[in-house]
């Protein structure tokens, strides 16, 4: 059925999902209805660049735009932590403001749980954060001998791909200042191969990059500490001069603290729509927890938040003004994996692809690296 008055769409979440979705909705929907976004900074700034902020490759002021920019186009913009979500009504508690809509839709993210690894915050250094990016970059100019290692702190993390290319991209680096041979580089992972969700063959193939650039690889190495020269794996210890982290994650408290949450604390939203069990309710991205055929669960990474985003944007709108529900969000998804030198890989496929997802790993070249920058541009300059 066709609405004849005003609905209010809120999109909860200023990443790359967030924004996504309030710029298709308000491209495909009448004035007279409201977008409204909420996030807790007042900045979006492009999460997949981080990797270029860490290598000196771009400066922060590149990757970073005003969320109020969106105004311009009719978005709604309110700043401020999200404390309480009530999806039976579809409101949210931003401060002191109350604010529902007749659709809502969760893409808060992901929150980093790096006090779950004593020491690591105040020991190491990450490239998941726009400062910790900027910092990162300022280590690594220093850094003339020594062993770096870079480590993911849980199996479960953002950008299944960004650790690796952390390590790849490193080592680029150490070799165009002529240190390489100085400089050791290993990577300790907690998961039991690269990217294990993407298949055997996916796997191999990055494990093969790390061993041509001789970076030292281990899987299956959790950490328990972090110290000063050294890390722990339970009873061992290893010498870190300098620790490169991917940090673990935990769902955002006021989805943790929700209805909408299950027991694992992230929302098991439907994986082909999006809807959770609450009319009206959408979640998308990072906060949503997707177990696929294999028993694990959909990778956090933004080409699926961005994804996702269109099929909800689509489906809310779809409903607004009556048309037929589009086609639910299908699984595919792909990544750059930078490697360095202007060059990157290239995983695609389909995630939801049974028995197993169905992904394949393109050789590093020129064209791939090419085609994440014009995808960084297309954000910058076009979505906000």
């Amino acid at each position: 059925m066709v609405s004849t008055g005003s609905q209010t769409v809120l999109v909860a979440g200023g990443g790359i999902g967030g924004i996504a979705t309030a710029n298709r909705l308000r491209r495909r929907l009448d004035r007279r209805h409201r977008v409204v976004l909420i996030n807790r900074d007042p900045d979006f700034t492009f999460a997949a660049s981080y990797l270029w902020v860490m290598t000196g490759a771009r400066r922060p002021a590149q990757i970073t735009r005003p969320l109020r920019r969106l105004e311009r186009r009719g978005i709604e913009v309110v700043i401020g932590d999200v404390t309480d979500i009530d999806p039976a009504t579809r409101t949210v508690t931003v401060g002191d403001q109350r604010l529902t809509g007749d659709h809502l839709v969760v893409s808060l993210g992901a929150d980093w749980a790096t006090d779950r690894i004593p020491g690591l915050a105040e020991h190491g250094q990450t490239f998941a954060t726009l400062g910790g990016a900027e910092r990162l970059a300022g280590e690594l100019r220093r850094v003339e001998t020594g062993r770096i290692v870079v480590v993911t702190a849980a199996p479960l993390y953002k950008c299944p791909a960004a650790p690796y290319e952390a390590a790849l991209l490193i080592e680029a680096g150490l070799r165009a200042r002529g240190v390489r041979s100085s400089v050791e580089v290993a990577v300790r992972s907690a998961e039991p191969a690269p990217m294990p969700v993407a298949g055997a063959d996916v796997s191999a193939a990055v494990t093969m990059l790390l061993a041509q650039r001789n970076i030292d690889y281990q899987p299956g190495r959790q950490i328990t500490a972090v110290e000063p020269g050294s890390l722990q794996f339970g009873d061992t210890n290893e010498r870190a001069d300098l620790v490169v982290y991917m940090p673990p994650i935990v769902a955002p408290p006021a989805i943790a603290n929700s209805a909408l949450a299950a027991d694992d604390g992230w929302i098991h939203a439907d994986r082909s729509t999006l809807a959770t069990a609450f009319p009206g309710v959408y979640a998308i991205g990072d906060n949503t927890h997707i177990v696929l055929g294999i028993g694990k669960p959909l990778p956090r990474a933004g080409v699926f938040a961005h994804g996702q985003a269109h099929v909800v944007a689509d489906t809310i709108s779809a409903s607004i003004s009556g048309a037929p529900t589009p086609t639910g969000f299908d699984g595919h998804g792909g990544c750059f994996i930078e490697t360095g030198d202007g060059r990157a890989a290239y995983g695609a496929g389909n995630f939801y692809g049974d028995p197993a997802p169905t992904v394949a790993l393109h050789d590093p070249g020129r064209r791939w690296h090419w085609g994440k920058v014009a995808f960084e541009q297309q954000v910058m300059r076009r979505w906000l």
